[in-house]
């Protein structure tokens, strides 16, 4: 068993970690179920010798692990390199497959960019796109997207939570919608999976798409679930790999190692679920208590266990993490995909934050490490470090 570490700053202060939305730790049990793939089990899973049948069989292992926590069958379960690529496999190639019925697709505001752009992309080949506003918590209208639907919309896209507010949509109420009107229906679920309970059996969801990585498993792996009675075209061609729909290699201990982090979210899910929404609320009552002009974005109650994201009035999001950052304090202004860039994130303008609070957007999403000492010290400091900046 690989012993894990604390990350220590160079005064000898604990890190304090609060940006799992952009990625997790690698567990110990899912590095030891890695590593015989690589290193002695290092065959090709396409090969007929037993060096690569024992790959192959770790592969549809993994499948069908994944298929059970799910709910879902192992051949609806494909492997992908993360939650971008499952997004661009979707959507794109439903796009392509259903163009005879119709080019009009309906997503909304505040997707995930993979989404967005690739929304984007089609709409340069000539399809149309309906962006569908929020309300102010980041909430899709159900009734807005219904009156949307015309005679050829042939994919609606919504995401399940959202990765900078926490928001979850009713995707629920979305699917069954689609279901009715016969149009395919794609969730991005790369936030909730491992974090909320998931039943494609009993979800009107057609797509789904996934990334190791939010889930304490390996970067640069993830799934996209197809439903069995969707017919998807494949994405990359070449090889037989994915049943002839994903050619290419398949990174067999990134699978194996995505496996086994699902498998142990889903275990520990029921404790680690109700301990983050405690944390998550007694966080969240403090800083609207504590710290004046402060305000809570995406829903108060309908949102990911541990995500939390602030506006303060008259600060700047940039300011405020460099200085927490100098206390071992990792958080984040937003998506991980845009770190770097100035401008106020579309999530935070599609729900229409104050123009006085928006540029103090700063997220904060806990994990299954994190502690009450932990956010009482994010609170001192966010405290200690707004004061001073509006000073």
């Amino acid at each position: 068993m690989i012993e894990k570490k604390r990350e220590v700053m160079a005064d000898g202060r604990a890190q304090i970690y609060m940006d799992h939305a952009a990625t997790t730790e690698l567990l110990p049990e899912v590095h030891e179920a890695m590593e015989p793939y690589l290193t002695e089990e290092y065959g090709n899973a396409s090969t007929s010798y037993d060096l690569g049948k024992r790959n192959r069989k770790a592969i549809e292992d993994a499948r069908s692990c994944i298929a059970d926590v799910i709910d879902a069958d192992s051949s609806e379960i494909y492997f992908t390199s993360g939650g971008s690529e499952s997004d661009n496999w979707a959507i794109k190639n439903i796009a392509g497959a259903h163009k005879k019925k119709g080019q009009h697709i309906i997503t909304s505001a505040i997707e995930h960019h993979a989404v967005l752009r690739s929304c984007e992309y089609l709409e340069e080949l000539g399809y149309k796109i309906t962006y569908l506003d929020v309300d102010e918590y980041g909430l899709v209208d159900v009734k807005e997207l219904t009156d949307s639907i015309r005679e050829d919309t042939i994919l609606i896209t919504i995401m399940t939570g959202n990765n900078e507010i926490g928001t979850l949509e009713p995707i629920g109420r979305i699917g069954q919608l689609a279901r009715q009107r016969g149009i395919v229906f794609h969730t991005d679920a790369v936030q909730a999976v491992g974090q909320i309970p998931l039943s494609m059996s009993r979800l009107p969801v057609d797509l789904l798409s996934a990334s190791a990585h939010k889930f304490h498993g390996p970067k640069g792996v993830g799934f996209l679930y197809v439903n069995k009675e969707q017919e998807l075209p494949s994405f990359i061609h070449g090889g037989s790999q994915e049943r002839g729909k994903r050619a290419g290699t398949e990174n067999v201990a990134g699978i194996v190692g995505m496996a086994k982090a699902l498998q142990i979210a889903a275990c520990e899910m029921p404790y680690t679920r109700s301990r983050l929404i405690r944390l998550r609320n007694y966080f969240c009552e403090r800083v609207l208590h504590e710290i004046p002009g402060s305000r809570l974005n995406g829903h108060p109650v309908k949102r990911l266990p541990g995500n939390l994201n602030f506006s303060f009035d008259g600060v700047d999001a940039t300011s405020l993490l460099i200085l927490m950052e100098e206390q071992g304090i990792c958080a984040s202004a937003g998506s991980a995909c845009n770190t770097g860039q100035t401008r106020i994130s579309h999530v935070i303008e599609a729900i229409h934050v104050p123009e006085e609070y928006a540029p103090g957007s700063v997220r904060f999403t806990m994990g299954r490490d994190t502690t009450k000492d932990m956010v009482d010290a994010v609170i001192l400091s966010l405290r200690q470090n707004v004061a001073a900046l509006r000073g």
